[in-house]
């Protein structure tokens, strides 16, 4: 009888440890893993969202004849000005790019014949961080998604915010090899592996395969604040902080871009400035 007894206990306290174990590991499988991040929303404010199209910089008024009757309507330019207001999370920036000295003046010459010589205004990619802020925010637990309007066709980005490096085996391309992490509320997105025959913004910066870019983005209020940070060691010497930009939540829907077609290049007589970004 007390063998009985004592093989009872010992069965009900087996079964107690493995209980325990079992709640143990359950527990352990609900928590993320380490570099995971928690599902949008918990710990992180959600981007998601769509905003302004701020790419190309429109007339300042449109001016519209129908069976005689003009009509002129001002363009909204907030998206596309400079933002004059403090904003919460940015960096200080500079004006320029301070490129070498043997650079200098290759810079002046692409920018004195920019309607020429911009690959851009030739349907060419415009890639990072040129592109700007992205149209449209897609943020998902481990991954974000970034859509984009633009003349050369409409690309989109995916990346992840789980951790993991970059990709050894990733191909040369435009907008780079994307992976990202959270510094607080604002995400932290790190870029390499450019080709190197684009600019990263208007006036010549041009750059090398060298280029490393560091995009961040946060809210503010309902609005999306974009900042990046350049760095070229075969042609800057220092990083670029640009200004950061400030685009407005909109209700528009992302539309699909007309092709881009390079019939006019070849008539152009003059060096003016197209403006785009």
């Amino acid at each position: 009888m007390q063998n009985i007894r004592r093989n009872i206990a010992c069965l009900t306290i087996a079964g107690a440890l493995a209980a325990g174990a079992a709640f143990a590991q359950s527990s352990t499988a609900a928590k993320p893993a380490p570099g995971e991040t928690a599902r949008a929303g918990a710990t992180h404010p959600d981007l998601s969202g769509t905003y302004i199209y701020a790419i190309d910089l429109a007339p300042a008024a449109l001016k519209k004849e129908v069976a005689g009757k003009v009509t002129i309507s001002t363009v909204d330019h907030s998206a596309h000005a400079k933002v004059k207001e403090a904003i919460p999370n940015a960096l200080p920036s500079t004006p320029a790019p301070s490129y070498k000295p043997e650079f200098v003046a290759q810079v002046k010459d692409l920018a004195d014949h920019e309607s020429k010589t911009d690959p851009v205004f030739y349907c060419a990619r415009p890639g990072v961080p040129r592109i700007g802020p992205p149209r449209r925010v897609v943020q998902l637990k481990n991954e974000m998604i970034f859509l984009y309007e633009d003349v050369s066709g409409d690309p989109y980005r995916v990346f992840y915010t789980d951790g993991r490096q970059h990709r050894e085996d990733s191909n040369p391309s435009y907008y780079g090899d994307s992976v990202a992490h959270w510094e607080g509320n604002v995400l932290v997105i790190d870029v390499l592996n450019f080709v190197p025959d684009g600019w990263f913004g208007e006036n010549g910066y041009f750059h090398t395969d060298k280029m490393h870019v560091t995009e961040r983005v946060w809210k503010v209020g309902d609005d999306l604040a974009y900042q990046a940070i350049v760095e070229d060691p075969g042609v800057l010497t220092a990083p670029w902080v640009m200004p950061v930009r400030l685009v407005k939540s909109t209700a528009l829907a992302v539309e699909e871009s007309p092709a881009c077609k390079d019939e006019d290049g070849a008539k152009l007589l003059n060096n003016d400035h197209h403006g785009q970004r």
